[in-house]
């Protein structure tokens, strides 16, 4: 039992993160937030978030909602896995430290509202494209681009499971 809650404790609400940072910040910790579906969790994920927790002391990742997941056009099944399945996966990773969900179909608000230090994303993005990336940058921050690992991608494991099937 004692893992099960630890691993709910890395669960936050939007709420209760924003004071947990201050903690953090007073602290002088360094905040890093990613953000993603991580529908189901491949090498891709575990590379990019083990990057970015070597960015800072302290990795939030930001989870979008099932609600958010429906409304960017990933496919009528996804996600696969629902948010509360995601966010436990995430929050037993030892590399991140606080899980949030966010509704919104992008993480502006809430990254307006913890306001990191760095903002991590995959590399199919480049720095202009990251939500919040002015904010962050015009706050002191950095914006950090992941390399991807090819050949691995959520969508890629779907299709090969369609092709077995």
């Amino acid at each position: 039992m004692r893992n099960a809650n630890i691993i709910h404790q890395k669960i936050y609400t939007r709420e209760k993160l924003v004071r947990q940072v201050l903690v953090w910040k007073f602290l002088n910790k360094r905040i890093v937030f990613t953000n993603g579906v991580f529908d189901i969790l491949h090498q891709g994920h575990i590379y990019s978030l083990s990057q970015a927790a070597q960015e800072g002391d302290i990795l939030i990742v930001g989870l979008n909602a099932d609600s958010s997941v429906k409304r960017l056009n990933k496919g009528p099944e996804r996600p696969i896995n629902d948010q509360q399945s995601r966010a436990m996966l995430m929050a037993s990773l030892i590399m991140v430290d606080a899980v949030v969900l966010f509704e919104e179909d992008t993480p502006y608000e809430l990254i307006l509202s913890l306001m990191p230090d760095v903002l991590v994303k995959g590399g199919d993005y480049r720095v202009e494209q990251v939500v919040g990336h002015r904010e962050i940058l015009e706050n002191g921050g950095q914006v950090i681009i992941n390399p991807i690992v090819e050949g691995f991608s959520t969508t890629s494991i779907l299709k090969k499971l369609g092709n077995e099937q």
